[in-house]
């Protein structure tokens, strides 16, 4: 295993195990330096990056398998983009057994931190980061591994991403956790993915805290995704996402959003004061984005979804959209409460028993006498209903915890 360490304008290599010798690398400058530190690393390099605000005009690659970048932490360490004009992102990578960490990246051009098609990728205490404040026009996407497996995130920051702060899409094996997501359209997003943990997280400011969706013309779908210990409160900030994108449809004021997704656990939160509502289940019928929903194989209605022993308080007193404000008056009035949760009302006519939801696909919740507003979507919210603890009182199989 090699040691790199960047130093202003040359890269030292430590010796390798068993020596005590070292070469220095004489480079014009940093940015320099550190892409062909990437270019040319070996499978076990672990790059050193020291304290200091470094920055690059065109974007990073890496490429090769098991290799290390490794900063002085995510506040001493900056790989600044704010003069990108060259490449999609900030810093792709494409390599198995991948670890970055204690290192933060800004204002790329595009997303900040992308892994593609990799196995057994470590992101700790990284953040990253659009520093003049939240905006259409930042990066889609803050930390985003995609087509990913055996994925761990913790420790990281992701604030003012215009898409999702966190996201992991198309993935399996996915540990997300003690991470804080702020000031994103939406802070923390499991996308298409399955067998995912995202506990001991908070997220605050974002359009909407923490979302598992599925959505249709990908490779995969997601289920089975446990959502809980998490801090999701006052995600309220209004939705700059990017017109026609799935997440440009998520309302202000949303805490945890199920969209189309099955077999997903929600417990031991504490969800509060999300304006729309605390907890969202959707298919994907009511997001504005229909494309291909109808397609063979998608499956958009939610299914199977399990809320329970949550805490939950404040919100539902100021819904988004003109739609959802009719829905408020309708149901509470213009000085009343939305309930904690909020379900479009979608449901797959084809699996209906009696004119009931068959009880695999229910959503089941055992969280005190909180109540969930039906609101009756499939008749354009003609006769929305709300449901009372006791109709919702039942279970489903509890998903074992993810082991990477």
């Amino acid at each position: 295993m090699r040691h790199l360490i960047l130093a202003g304008a040359s890269a030292v290599v430590l010796a390798s195990c068993g020596s005590n010798e070292a070469e220095t690398v004489s480079t014009e400058d940093f940015a320099a330096s550190f892409q062909e530190m990437l270019l040319d690393a070996k499978p076990g390099d672990v790059i050193d990056v020291p304290a200091g605000t470094f920055t690059f005009e065109k974007g990073l690659s890496l490429r090769v398998n098991d290799v290390t970048i490794r900063g002085a932490g995510m506040d001493k360490s900056i790989l600044s983009f704010k003069g990108q004009i060259a490449g999609a992102e900030g810093l792709l990578v494409n390599a198995d057994g991948f670890t970055i960490e204690n290192i933060a990246l800004e204002d790329s051009i595009g997303d900040a931190l992308k892994v593609n098609e990799c196995k057994n990728v470590t992101i700790r205490a990284v953040r990253t980061e659009w520093t003049d404040g939240y905006k259409t026009e930042n990066g889609a996407y803050g930390i985003y591994p995609v087509q990913c497996e055996n994925v761990l995130i913790e420790d990281s920051v992701a604030i003012g991403a215009s898409d999702a702060g966190i996201y992991v899409g198309q993935s399996r094996n996915i540990i997300v956790r003690n991470n804080r997501a702020e000031f994103n359209v939406a802070g923390i997003e499991v996308e298409n993915s399955f067998y995912a943990d995202v506990y001991d997280n908070v997220a605050t400011n974002n359009t909407g805290g923490i979302l598992v969706f599925n959505m249709p013309n990908l490779p995969q779908d997601g289920h089975s995704t446990r959502v809980y210990d998490n801090k999701v409160y006052e995600n309220n900030t209004e939705n700059f996402g990017h017109a026609g994108t799935p997440v440009a449809s998520v309302p202000a004021g949303s805490g945890i959003v199920v969209n189309s997704n099955d077999k997903v656990e929600i417990f031991d939160n504490e969800i509060r004061d999300n304006k729309t509502a605390n907890i969202i289940i959707s298919s994907v019928y009511s997001t504005g984005y229909n494309d291909g929903s109808s397609a063979a194989g998608f499956d958009p209605f939610p299914e199977g979804i399990f809320i329970y022993d949550n805490e939950l308080s404040g919100g539902g007193d100021n819904p988004d959209t003109p739609e959802l404000g009719l829905l408020k008056m309708m149901t509470v009035g213009e000085d009343g409460i939305l309930p904690d949760i909020l379900w479009d009302g979608f449901a797959n006519p084809e699996k209906l028993s009696d004119g009931m939801i068959a009880s695999e696909n229910r959503i089941c919740v055992q969280n005190g006498d909180v109540q969930m507003l039906n609101a009756d979507g499939p008749n354009m919210f003609a006769k929305p209903v709300m449901i009372s603890a006791e109709e919702m009182d039942c279970t489903h199989p509890k998903l074992k915890a993810v082991n990477l």
